[in-house]
């Protein structure tokens, strides 16, 4: 479905006049009228600028279907129409997160869609797209992801869609996952951590590329890849023996990033732009980019032709190694957070018109606090279950940042990350819009749906204090497992209420969640 706004966006002054003749009191209160939602501010994103606008949304068919560029009163609608003006908070399309391990089923002590998906509400974020993987099963075959399907049904805050997974073997599982609904195909170049997800080789991916070559879909990676040539780290991402010859202790964040070298990413991506010609039309797309060192590879694949795109996160944007302290493992990620430079780097590539990184996202990847092996010092203040405390007849794995699992826990709180260290690089909220709402829909195939305001759109939205500020506790943290690198931050940017479909799901003074039930949707269907 494309939006098609330009027949009903209505650019009144402001003040502006009573409602045009399609949305006239006599039409709206009809023998046939439907319940409208009517949210409104002096400043709003509609489509892509920054406006004064009242919009108005059909609560039977959740769409978004009229929108007026001033703030019109509630006199100027029916009686009980449901109606709030926010000004001057800003009214901003629902997130659409892109990148999140919900871990259901299989592994829902980690998290899970109920726990994940009212984390993503508190922030915002009003689409998320769940990985193939931590989930047993992983979302490989057509019968793994109606297992994930049944898992989720009934318990999703916001509306869910699925990535399915490329792996060793199941090239002949790739287009009827198309056909089932997916929302794109990912693959680990290197292994994942989890044995039931292992990494593809340079002929799993032709055979996926070539399965996928006419489909509508999108070919992602996990792009770190061990160089023949290196002998000095261990073979696994998440989880791995110390290198042969660590640089210092293990329990330094120095010593792990210097083995997971830029070269990981630079060598896992010339090793897939080598194939790209396989599926010249298969937008091809990398994930999680962290090294810099990439860019230009990127750069030049795109300037020949070459359909790739890639993300980056916000945790990569937002933290750097150098204040990464020594067992502080909640920062351990693959590819790693890296150094100050680097994070200005791929800030400067974000901001450029044309730049390879179109989107950010959480990669949301959380795992009970005991896999990260904090040491005391850390989970006694760090990590809310204490009954996930580390026990051990040793002490020697406190803060292993090798022995530790690797992810880092950020759902919900993803916009006032941004936000706060955006604003310090001039971005806008119409940035913010771009990067994590318009392009992460397009990505997933869902432009036109999701992550615009615009008319024939759902009626998502997110009413942002863009001045507000709050320390993220476990009040904040609403995913299962209270273990982040942000917890006792201080962050710009709240989030005051969440809009799904036109159903208010979340409002951050007084109802909270309130007595509502989950009624967030499955997003199924072949794309287009």
């Amino acid at each position: 479905m494309t939006c098609n706004p330009s027949t009903n966006r209505q650019p009144y002054p402001s003040p502006a006049p009573s409602p045009p003749s399609q949305l006239s009191l006599t039409d709206m209160a009809g023998a046939d009228a439907r319940p409208l939602a009517v949210l409104a501010s002096s400043r709003a994103v509609i489509e892509g600028e920054l406006s004064a606008a009242t919009v108005v949304i059909d609560q039977d068919t959740g769409k978004i279907t009229s929108i007026f560029h001033s703030v019109l009163p509630a006199s100027d609608f029916p009686p009980g129409t449901v109606y709030v003006d926010h000004s001057p908070h800003i009214l901003l399309p629902g997130l659409v997160d892109a990148h999140v391990h919900l871990n259901e089923p299989g592994r829902t002590e980690w998290e899970g869609f109920y726990t994940g998906t009212r984390a993503a509400a508190f922030g915002g974020v009003t689409t998320v797209i769940d990985m193939p993987l931590n989930a047993i099963p992983p979302t490989t075959t057509v019968a793994g992801l109606k297992e994930k399907v049944q898992a989720a049904e009934g318990k999703c805050w916001v509306d869910v869609g699925f990535y399915g997974g490329i792996v060793p073997g199941n090239a002949s599982e790739l287009r009827p996952l198309v056909e089932e609904g997916v929302c794109g195909f990912k693959g680990f170049l290197i292994d994942s951590g989890v044995p039931e997800f292992p990494a593809v080789s340079s002929t799993d991916i032709a055979l996926a590329m070539a399965a996928l070559a006419d489909e509508p879909t999108t070919l992602m990676f996990h792009a770190e890849m061990i160089p023949p040539i290196t002998a000095s780290v261990g073979d696994d991402v998440q989880w791995s023996l110390p290198p042969l010859a660590p640089i210092g202790p293990l329990n330094e964040y120095a010593t792990f990033l210097a083995s997971r070298p830029v070269s990981f990413e630079t060598y896992a991506i010339a090793e897939i732009l080598s194939l790209a010609h396989i599926a010249p039309n298969l937008p091809l797309h990398i994930v999680h980019l962290s090294a810099i060192e990439a860019i230009p590879l990127l750069q030049g694949a795109i300037a020949h032709g070459v359909k790739i795109t890639a993300e980056t996160c916000f945790h990569y944007l937002s933290l750097a190694a150098e204040s990464v302290k020594d067992g502080d493992t909640r920062h351990k990620c693959c590819p790693p957070i890296r150094a100050k430079s680097n994070q200005d780097g791929l800030w400067e590539e974000l901001m450029q018109d044309g730049g390879c990184i179109k989107t950010v996202v959480s990669d949301h990847s959380p795992c009970t606090p005991n896999l990260k092996l904090l040491p005391s010092s850390i989970s006694s203040s760090s990590c809310g279950d204490r009954s996930y405390r580390f026990d051990s007849e040793s002490e020697k794995d406190n803060g292993d940042f090798f022995a530790a699992w690797g992810g880092v826990s950020s759902v919900g709180l993803g916009l006032s990350i941004l936000w706060t260290e955006g604003r310090n690089r001039g971005i806008s909220v119409e940035d913010v819009v771009r990067w994590c709402c318009k392009n992460t829909a397009k990505q997933v195939g869902l432009e036109g749906q999701k992550g615009d305001l615009a008319v024939g759109c759902d009626g998502d939205l997110a009413v942002f204090d863009d001045e507000g500020v709050f320390e993220v506790g476990e009040e904040a943290m609403l995913f299962r497992n209270k273990c982040s690198p942000y917890q006792g931050m201080t962050l710009k940017g709240v989030v005051k209420e969440t809009w799904v479909r036109g159903q208010r799901v979340w409002a951050r003074e007084g109802r909270g969640f309130g007595k509502e039930r989950p009624r967030g949707k499955l997003l199924l269907g072949r794309r287009r």
